[in-house]
């Protein structure tokens, strides 16, 4: 939201104040409080009128710096704040003199300039990584909406914005206007279904708003050279969180509002869906399954889009039994066909539902003032909606969805959760403009704490539309409504990038896109781009999504690159227990891996899928595709070229390809199993190497499928010399010298020359070879 009107003026109907000068302090052990009145105190008088605003600072971990502005204490109840999991003996040194004021965390620092007023962020080399300047700090009062708070943040030269959720616009964020509040607006616009208000820059530093309503950030739109966020209200709440790198950023954020849990193995597989308003029965869910074991293509999800149940229903939660006469026959006998079964629910209630009249009864839904049920016709006719603050509710719902588990159920499409009003009563008291985003958290919490206590750790996953902060913890997002075109599927790449520049460690999307049908070669690429992300769902509204309807082409692109995710499962759920663990995405913008590299700054139609593969996913009618590698010699991975960057790349590609490239100095694990993505990843295992420099040492962990360390790795090269090192249990281990062609001799094994290079076969129970080349 802008307050001023230009540089010099404010907008009409607007009063602002800002502090003038921190003319008093209190310190404990653990904070500092700045008094900061709007203008220079010069004598007693100037005391006797405000605003004065209170500045706290404070530190809930290291190099992380807690800011809370107040102007009024006594408002009728406390904003709601998104949980957090401080460090409670994160320990700060705080210093103060009639000059400036510091509170120090780790390797940051936040200054105040007591005589005029400013708030300098400061990094343990001296460097100023952002400030509140001038007017920085403000209260805003507006002519028929009440007060705002807000803050400044500096943008320096070059410094560019990331994140704040599921953003379709552009990827960099400068010059936008981003008000975080989840809608249901599709995948082409501004709005977003998963607003998250934290940010992150090429600075060294991210900014996470802890404020569930509206926060409204202006980012170079209104101050070219500063990021301002604001709310309605009388206090706001942010942290400034260094990094330096970007990784060490989303590491820190996460722990500050909790990791991703690690989705189990299985679900990183083949994903079919029934799609939205098509037509189907058992008959005709069987004859996909089928269709895609006759042709060969691994799958192992199958899921019930909306109309498994009975429409004017949803959600009731009971099998349509025109269409389903025997749902627990029929999830049985899929279920002998190896296959995981999701079937789509949200949180809505319509009234010819059995449970609205359970719901209204028992107090579970969304009250208006009257206490009367709140209900609308926008979605399912008289709905109503599930008060997530509600325990009981919580329980009543879960109980619905754990008779479906019993049958055989084994995860959930936890969709829409963004249609939620401001004008609601809810059961704790919430206040309902900052339940709008908060509800979405709450709802995947409900359904993600059933399936864990059901299923077990590890074995829970979602496929969730709508979140905010923290709702990364409860995997995995998709990107919803988008359309059935190139444009479609760039935004989409766009929107996962700044997701998961927003803490979110997995993220999926509908491949060859939601709404519409796709033509054959926008499917074919689709095909390629979505195996080649965290999770890969096929997926439509109106029509099919099987390859067959497409073009028989369609039906081998599918089978390639499912069978290739399947046997990249050992480096793909390394990176996924990497973002579990550490919180950094398994789908990295470029950025993210190469932060010192200035080309990397803007790039959004390519990505690192976990840190050693670069996928440019092509765009084009023609199969063109313009690409940038960065520094080294990278392989790439289905031709087995090597090519030396710095450089851009153009190059036109069949639907069979890609650009596909290793980095390098990679161990890069391969498994032995192309038809499924859950199997020991330790047995058969081939490590590929490429392109190690001379006094080179990588190690490459292979987790089980609980997400433990099952082996480990570790390959040096020394003058000549490539030794090779495992620990743990992995057998018939092999290892294969990519681009290596003249092997002199192998101590501890013997080799096979190949044209893609040498593959080196330890001795039986060898646990170490050495390769002179």
């Amino acid at each position: 939201m802008k307050f001023t009107d230009g540089n010099w003026l404010i907008r009409e109907g607007v009063r602002t104040y800002h502090p003038a000068q921190a003319y008093d302090l209190e310190t404990t052990d653990t904070s500092v409080t700045a008094y900061a009145p709007a203008h220079m105190i010069r004598h007693r008088g100037d005391t006797l009128i405000g605003p004065l605003i209170t500045v706290r600072l404070s530190s809930p971990m290291c190099d992380v710096i807690q800011v809370r502005l107040m102007h009024y204490s006594g408002e009728r109840r406390e904003n709601l704040r998104f949980p957090t999991f401080p460090d409670e003996g994160a320990p700060v040194t705080i210093e103060t003199d009639d000059g400036f004021a510091s509170l120090t965390s780790g390797a940051l620092t936040a200054r105040i300039n007591r005589a005029n007023w400013a708030l300098d962020f400061v990094s343990s080399d001296g460097r100023i990584v952002t400030s509140s300047g001038a007017k920085g700090v403000g209260l805003a009062e507006v002519e028929g909406e009440g007060a705002y708070i807000h803050e400044q943040l500096s943008l320096g030269v070059g410094e560019c914005v990331y994140g704040l959720g599921e953003r379709f616009t552009a990827f960099v964020k400068n010059g936008q206007v981003v008000d975080t509040w989840n809608k249901d607006g599709g995948a082409g616009s501004d709005q977003a279904y998963k607003n998250v208000p934290f940010y992150i820059t090429n600075r060294g530093y991210g900014v996470f708003v802890n404020q569930p309503e509206n926060v409204s950030f202006e980012i170079g739109s209104e101050k070219v050279a500063r990021v301002q966020f604001s709310v309605p209200g009388q206090s706001l709440e942010y942290f400034v969180i260094y990094g330096p790198t970007p990784k060490e950023i989303l590491e820190k954020y996460t722990a500050l509002t909790g990791r991703p849990a690690l989705p189990p193995a299985w679900s990183f597989g083949l994903w079919l869906t029934t799609s939205f308003t098509t037509s189907y029965d058992e008959q005709t869910v069987t004859s996909f399954i089928q269709g895609m074991a006759d042709r060969e293509i691994p799958l192992h999800v199958f899921h019930f889009d909306c109309f498994w149940m009975r429409e004017f229903h949803w959600c009731d939660f009971e099998w349509d039994k025109r269409v389903f006469p025997d749902p627990a026959g029929m999830l049985t006998r899929l279920k002998e066909r190896g296959l995981k079964i999701c079937v789509w629910i949200n949180p809505y209630i319509a009234q010819r539902s059995p449970l609205f009249a359970e719901g209204k009864a028992g107090g579970y839904l969304l009250k208006r003032a009257d206490g009367s049920v709140w209900q609308t016709d926008q979605w399912q006719p008289g709905m109503g909606i599930v008060d997530f603050t509600n325990p009981d509710a919580c329980r009543w719902f879960q109980d619905k969805l754990r008779a479906l588990l019993h049958q055989g159920v084994d995860c959930f499409k936890t969709d829409f959760g963004e249609r939620i009003p401001t004008d609601a009563v809810y059961f704790d008291g919430s206040d309902p403009e900052a339940m709008h985003n908060f509800y979405s958290y709450l709802y995947n919490k409900t359904v993600f704490d059933l399936l864990r206590e059901e299923r077990g750790e590890g074995e829970a996953v979602l496929f969730a539309r709508s979140g905010t902060a923290g709702s990364q913890q409860f995997p995995v997002h998709w990107g919803g409504d988008c359309a059935s075109d190139f444009e479609a599927m760039s935004a989409s790449l766009r929107a996962g990038l700044s997701l998961c520049l927003s803490g979110f460690g997995f993220w999926s999307h509908d491949i060859g896109g939601f709404e519409g049908t796709p033509p054959a070669e926008i499917y074919k690429r689709w095909v390629a781009f979505g195996l080649l992300s965290p999770h890969s769902r096929l997926h439509g509204s109106s029509s099919y999504r099987v390859p067959w309807v497409y073009d028989d082409e369609a039906v081998d692109v599918l089978r390639f690159f499912t069978q290739l995710k399947c046997r990249l499962m050992p480096y793909l759920f390394g990176a996924a227990v990497e973002a579990h663990q550490h919180g950094v995405p398994m789908m990295r913008a470029m950025m993210l891996e190469f932060p010192g590299d200035p080309a990397c700054e803007y790039l959004d139609r390519q990505y690192l899928l976990g840190g050693s593969l670069l996928v440019a996913p092509v765009f084009s009618q023609d199969g063109s595709v313009q690409y940038y590698i960065p520094e080294g010699r990278w392989t790439e991975y289905l031709t087995g070229r090597t090519i030396d960057g710095p450089r851009w790349m153009r190059e036109e590609h069949g639907f069979l390809s890609l650009p596909l490239l290793v980095r390098p100095n990679t161990v890069l694990p391969l498994g032995a199993d192309d038809e499924r993505p859950d199997y020991d990843f330790t047995s058969g295992v081939e490590f590929q190497v490429y392109e190690l420099s001379d006094g080179a040492n990588v190690s490459v962990s292979i987790p089980t499928l609980t997400g433990a360390n099952g082996a480990t790795l570790t390959v040096t090269k020394n003058d000549g010399k490539i030794t090779a090192t495992l620990e743990g249990s992995a057998s018939l281990w092999r290892l294969r010298l990519m681009g290596v062609a003249n092997i002199a001799s192998v101590d501890g094994g013997s080799f096979e020359s190949g044209e893609r290079g040498a593959l080196v076969l330890p001795a039986d129970g060898a646990r170490s070879v050495t390769v002179t080349v």
